[in-house]
């Protein structure tokens, strides 16, 4: 069964509230407009140390926990590197769904 957090982050895509890329999630950082970055286990170093640094900086959430093919999958895609939540409301859900799953 898929997780409550991939399901969600589906509706988030729908809703119209998500940016996919890694240029389209770090442009949205700059202007402030994410509320939170999906980034995947398989990114690579520097992608997670440049996310990392942004959202330090811009003081946003990250989630580096799910495969590109899991993020790809709930999506509707092969696989996918960087995600980016716009909603507040929404990204905070999707905080208190992976909370829970991760523990």
């Amino acid at each position: 069964m898929k997780s409550k957090f991939l399901q969600f982050l589906g509706l988030t895509k729908r809703a119209g509230n998500l940016k996919e890329g890694y240029n389209k999630c770090e442009e949205e950082l700059k202007l402030g407009y994410a509320k939170l970055i999906i980034i995947s286990t398989d990114t690579s170093v520097n992608t997670k140390d440049k996310f990392n640094t942004y959202c330090d900086r811009y003081n946003t959430n990250i989630i580096n926990f799910f495969s590109k093919e899991e993020l790809g999958s709930a999506l509707g895609r092969q696989e996918i590197n960087v995600v980016c939540v716009t909603d507040l409301r929404m990204s905070k859900r999707l905080l208190e769904l992976w909370n829970e799953e991760k523990n």
